[in-house]
Parts: C-alpha cells; sequence; structure tokens
C-alpha cells in the first residue's frame, strides 16, 4: 500500500524531513521519501510511503498529530499513491548528503564571520594599545607638571618665608625708630 501525504505551510529548514524520516524508520517502512516542492507558490513537503497497511495507518496518523516545533502546517492531504517510492535507506543517504551540504554552507558562512570578527578584534587591540600609549604619555605629562607644581611650591614657600623674615626686620627697625606698627 502506497500513500502520498502533501503538507503545506512553513514545512523548510523546521527538521520536517528529518522528523517523518525518523518515524517511518521505527515503524519499519521499507520505502520513503520526503521532498520540499513549491505548490501555486506555497512551500510544501510531498511524503511518499510504501509498506504494510498498519504501518502505513501508524504513519498517517503521526503525521496529523506531529510536527516539527518552528513548522506551520495550513493544509494537510492523504492520498493513495500508484507511483514508485524509494527505498527508504537511499532517501536516508540522499537527505544526508543535502544535509551536510547545508552544514557545510553554513559552517562557510560561520568561518568567514569568525575571521571578520578576529580582524575586528585586532583592530580593537590595536586601538586599545593606542589608548593605553596615550595614557601613559599623560600619566608622565602629570608626572612632569606635578613635579613642576612642587618645585613651583618649593620656591614660593621659600619666597614667602624670606617675605616674611625682611617684613619682620621692618618691623623692628620701625620699633627701633619708634613708629609702632
Amino acid at each position: 500500500m502506497a500513500v502520498k501525504i502533501t503538507i503545506t505551510g512553513k514545512v523548510r529548514g523546521v527538521g520536517y524531513r528529518a522528523l517523518l524520516l525518523e518515524e517511518a524508520d521505527s515503524l519499519l517502512i521499507p520505502k520513503f521519501e520526503a521532498r520540499n516542492v513549491k505548490i501555486d507558490g506555497k512551500e510544501a513537503l510531498i511524503v511518499l510511503i510504501d509498506g504494510d497497511k498498519e504501518q502505513i495507518e501508524s504513519f498517517v496518523r503521526f503525521v496529523k498529530e506531529n510536527r516539527p516545533e518552528k513548522a506551520v502546517v495550513e493544509e494537510m492531504r492523504v492520498e493513495e499513491y500508484h507511483g514508485t517510492v524509494r527505498d527508504i535507506e537511499r532517501f536516508r543517504a540522499s537527505l544526508t548528503s543535502t544535509q551536510l551540504s547545508k552544514i557545510i554552507q553554513v559552517g562557510l558562512v560561520m568561518v568567514e564571520k569568525q575571521d571578520l570578527m578576529l580582524k575586528k578584534q585586532d583592530e580593537t587591540i590595536a586601538a586599545v594599545k593606542e589608548v593605553k600609549k596615550a595614557v601613559e604619555e599623560v600619566k608622565e605629562g602629570v608626572k612632569e607638571v606635578s613635579s613642576k607644581i612642587d618645585r613651583t611650591n618649593e620656591l614660593l614657600e621659600k619666597r614667602f618665608q624670606r617675605l616674611e623674615e625682611e617684613v619682620e626686620k621692618i618691623k623692628k627697625a620701625l620699633l627701633r625708630a619708634g613708629i609702632e606698627v
């Protein structure tokens, strides 16, 4: 007994074929095929299965009751199928090859993005080093200014001390001259 199941909606890139393959495998269905297609511009998944009546009924029940988390099913049709259905092992090999190809493409994009991120990281590290260098230069400048301020304070203190001594001398001279201050 062979059956064709057509599922329309958001069915691509959500793991639908892998989910159905796993269930067909667990039911020991010998012939299974699932392919993504477009029907009237809409995403669709066509599933072909061939096996014993009990296996097919269990599978159809599973398909009606289960779907991948991200899938959105708008319509599902189940009908008899009179064509040839691929052996499940050949479909598994084909699906595995297709999925590996997708994984490789995603991996290449990820490596490219990683390379860009590493380049940005290198640029950021270079910028941080420049800022660190600038901060060190500012610290040196602050040390120089601080040193000059300290030296200026010493000189001012000596001058004020001399002025105070001179003022004291003047006060004493004025007192000796009889002028009170």
